[in-house]
């Protein structure tokens, strides 16, 4: 994987070139919560604050998708991701895409 610092949501790797442009990289998954989620979110849901086992799942996603991404744009020859950005959709009841996406590129120090 990429290091943490060789990705950005900039267009622009500060102290860093671009030499070559890649193309789009992504990463896609599609997540479910389970019964026994549900029914532990609904809980929580009485209580109000922070939905703990939401919370874990979209950590899991996004996480999960970052790292394709990141496995993408190693895979055509990237050293930097720049111009990174997360979506979701709900595909359908309790089922969500998670996408995370940037261009791949090769830099250089400056």
């Amino acid at each position: 994987m990429l290091p943490a610092r060789m990705v950005t949501t900039t267009f622009e790797l500060p102290g860093y070139r671009v030499t070559a442009n890649l193309g789009v990289v992504r990463g896609i998954t599609v997540r479910s919560r389970s019964v026994v989620g549900n029914f532990l979110g609904g809980l929580q849901t009485l209580f109000g604050g922070n939905i703990t086992v939401y919370t874990s799942l979209c950590e899991q996603a996004r996480s999960e998708t970052y790292a394709l991404m990141c496995d993408h744009a190693a895979a055509l020859g990237a050293n930097a991701v720049i111009g990174m950005r997360y979506d979701a959709t709900d595909l359908m009841a309790g089922l969500t895409e998670v996408l995370c996406y940037g261009t791949a590129v090769r830099v250089e120090p400056l």
